[in-house]
């Protein structure tokens, strides 16, 4: 996967906006006000940060070389996922669920809000 294809498979889930908060070069994608996913757009090979269940985390770090403990963030809960050499079925499973877990923390509200745009 590059990062278009990326980009695009998750503008395409509900009420995600992208942004570039911390500089020119790492993308932000958020549900809501919160972040899922984080992309460095000009390094290469083509990293993401995820949020996933930590659990699940501790597995794949086991499994997968190119999945580390994000660099400054919470590593029990978010992971550096080096794009090459995984699949793209487990990429889009673990975009899948970093969304998932954050849209499930907002408010019923912001919820609401997302789910009826």
């Amino acid at each position: 996967m590059d990062a278009n294809e990326i980009l695009d498979y998750c503008l395409a889930k509900k009420g995600v906006t992208e942004s570039f908060p911390f500089d020119n070069e790492t993308l932000v994608l958020k549900v809501g006000t919160k972040m899922f996913l984080l992309m460095a757009l000009e390094k290469q090979p083509l990293g993401i940060n995820v949020k996933t269940d930590p659990e699940w985390s501790a597995e794949l770090r086991e499994q997968y070389p190119q999945i580390t403990g994000a660099y400054h963030m919470n590593k029990t809960h978010w992971n550096s996922v080096m794009i090459d050499g995984l699949k793209q079925d487990l990429i889009l499973k673990m975009i899948d669920q970093s969304y998932d877990l954050v849209f499930s923390s907002l408010t019923k509200k912001a919820k609401e809000e997302i789910l009826n745009s």
